[in-house]
């Protein structure tokens, strides 16, 4: 916490920079404030290596088809800094060269492109990028880019302005409507939601940009006190140039520095066992335990039998490459056979530690809100992020997880790079979209469709009854108008912050009930794989590993569990039209014929073409042999005696 404090010492912005497109040198940076390299000038070229790509994140590809746009992105932190993820927030714009009052002689173009973007050490996005769009506009209007004295009094007007602003509040989740996602994406956000608790490779595609970024950020939302703290860890990468090709950096990044070493042999079982008795497919079981087995790589004596309990003690050295070196890791031999607490979540070390005090095992719980009803976070001890009381925001950004919200052409190789574990990351250049192999989840944010090409974690991700009236219930509020509301969005329920407290309830609830390890019924309502799955996941064994008191207050089960119904059968039908193949194939068919009908209504006696002019020929014939003798019959009877008479010669 006292690294926190100095942190807002010294401002919550670190960085003005002004990136341009130079017609022979590509992107490059023109100026920052205060230069990014503190021997070198303001207008000096040179980058760290961390933030070798910052010129392709500040002006996107592609950026040229646009008038303007907005980027969010991450950049590493410097290797031995006390310091965090650094979040950016680039605005770009084009104008005509001609209109430039000082035409600069490298400006060879009919247009000029630049970004001005913040480097900020807070997760203000919305926020940052208001306050940068006004200047980014008075900047261009200058006609004149080198005036930068704005640039200056932007760079004091911020951190004057943001200095110790808490992260809580509305102003953190400017700018993220979920409201507007669950429109487009209706019950497939909760999809992308569990997507991201499994930790899987999850890639974004849109643009332009500012679209794309909207949308991921507006997902991670969704998660509690992801925004405001669970990202500080979610951008440790090292550039191509600086990762070694040899196989020595299969042995730099062990097991004991890329995950906390957490005890889960009681977890693995219980997974075992709910696997075998719900079916789970015997070929993702295997997948997803090497996987794991691959990911920990735990040495030999640190593993420890089922019941045996783990405690906390510092590293034994501090590795610059490792992207959590200054983590508490955990050492299974100084504490055995101490009772679990499944009720209260983790691992239970009350009075039966032989030290005073609290165990380090627990959490330290502060009030449920601080000073002005803010809700109070501590240092997590085994995740390293700040969390509430009930161990939120869950630690997925870490060890090797990234949350990329662009991604550059440059940073490709992350994507099929040993230390990088997962990602939540945003493109808009086509080659990503193209490299399937590469992510487990393609997101087209254009066409509202999640590409998975597995089908066993199509499986996993499979919504149960229950969390198909969850979703239902969401889109409901969502799309009805609710006389409560006079304007679009501003009434509690149906509105962005509702949402994102269902989904917190939800993340509540779906914790408590992973602590009922015998409640197979209980279990079931969030899906039996899905549960197995998520309880060998990074985040969900460091929760685990840390007592949570608090959650004692929540009750276990699925929100929206209870008996089946019709409205049930009809939900999924209408669920499993929407996103199976099958199902897209039969409502297409049904919509074309629809319209051929339409069509041959309005168009009598024109032939439709295929199958549908030879049903209806056929329906029609039928109908009328069937039609004429009875028309016929009534006529036929009363001129029968006036038959010969015209049968005279």
């Amino acid at each position: 916490m006292e690294s926190h404090g100095k942190e807002e010492l010294k401002g919550p912005v670190l960085h003005i920079v002004v990136v341009g497109f130079h017609h022979k040198k590509g992107c490059q940076v023109e100026y920052s404030y205060p230069p990014l390299i503190p021997e070198e000038g303001h207008d000096s070229n040179n980058l760290p290596e961390e933030w070798k790509y910052l010129p392709f994140l500040a002006l996107p590809d592609g950026a040229h088809n646009y008038q303007e746009d907005t980027v969010y992105f991450h950049l590493p932190p410097f290797s031995g800094a006390d310091m965090k993820c650094v979040y950016g927030v680039s605005c770009y714009r084009q104008i005509e060269a001609k209109s430039l009052k000082v035409r600069l002689a490298d400006v060879t173009r009919e247009t000029v492109q630049k970004s001005v973007c913040v480097l900020s050490r807070v997760p203000l996005y919305g926020l940052l990028q208001a306050k940068l769009q006004l200047i980014t506009h008075a900047y261009f209007e200058e006609k004149d880019f080198s005036q930068i004295s704005i640039l200056k009094e932007l760079y004091e007007h911020m951190n004057g302005s943001l200095r110790g602003t808490a992260l809580e509040g509305s102003h953190v989740f400017l700018g993220m409507s979920p409201r507007d996602l669950i429109l487009h994406f209706r019950h497939k956000v909760l999809i992308l939601f569990k997507l991201i608790l499994l930790e899987k490779k999850v890639l974004f595609y849109v643009s332009p940009v500012n679209r794309l970024v909207e949308v991921l950020m507006t997902v991670l939302s969704l998660f509690p006190g992801m925004i405001e703290h669970g990202l500080a860890d979610s951008s440790h990468y090292q550039p191509k140039s600086s990762v070694s090709e040899d196989i020595s950096l299969l042995e730099c990044v062990s097991g004991a520095e890329e995950f906390v070493s957490v005890s889960v042999t009681d977890i693995t079982n219980a997974t075992l066992e709910l696997v075998g008795e719900e079916g789970f497919g015997e070929d993702q079981t295997t997948t997803t335990s090497t996987e794991a087995s691959q990911r920990t790589a735990s040495p030999p004596d640190t593993s420890t039998p089922a019941g045996a309990s783990t405690n906390l003690k510092p590293p034994s050295r501090t590795s610059p490459d490792s992207s959590e070196s200054d983590w508490e890791t955990l050492d299974p031999s100084v504490l055995e056979d101490v009772p679990k607490d499944s009720e209260t979540g983790g691992l239970g070390l009350g009075v039966e530690h032989p030290e005073p005090g609290i165990p380090i095992t627990v959490q330290p719980q502060g009030q449920s809100a601080g000073q002005g009803g803010q809700v109070a976070v501590t240092q997590g001890l085994v995740s390293g992020l700040e969390e509430d009381q009930y161990g939120l925001p869950l630690a997925i950004f870490t060890k090797g997880y990234l949350c990329l919200p662009y991604m550059a052409l440059q940073q490709h190789h992350l994507l099929s790079d040993v230390t990088v574990r997962g990602f939540v990351a945003g493109a808009t250049n086509i080659l990503f979209r193209q490299q399937r192999h590469l992510s487990d989840a393609i997101v087209d944010v254009e066409e509202a469709k999640i590409q998975i090409g597995d089908p066993e974690l199509r499986k996993l991700l499979g919504l149960t009854t229950a969390d198909l009236r969850f979703a239902d219930y969401l889109v409901k509020h969502v799309t009805e108008n609710r006389e409560d509301i006079f304007l679009d969005g501003t009434g509690w329920e149906g509105g962005d912050e509702w949402i994102r407290a269902q989904f917190g309830l939800y993340v509540h609830s779906l914790l408590s009930s992973t602590l009922q390890e015998d409640n197979e019924k209980l279990l079931a309502d969030w899906g039996a794989p899905f549960i197995s799955a998520w309880r060998i996941t990074h985040n969900y064994r460091v929760w685990f590993s840390n007592q949570h008191p608090a959650m004692a207050k929540i009750t276990p089960g699925h929100p929206f569990q209870g008996q089946y119904s019709a409205a049930d059968l009809k939900l999924r039908f209408s669920h499993s039209v929407q996103n199976s193949e099958r199902g897209k194939k039969i409502g297409a068919a049904v919509i074309t014929t629809s319209r051929s009908v339409v069509q041959t209504g309005k168009a009598v006696g024109q032939s439709v073409g295929g199958v549908l002019t030879s049903a209806k020929s056929a329906m029609s014939s039928w109908f009328s042999t069937l039609a004429q003798p009875a028309i016929l019959a009534t006529p036929a009877a009363s001129p029968e005696p006036q038959s010969p008479t015209e049968a005279k010669p």
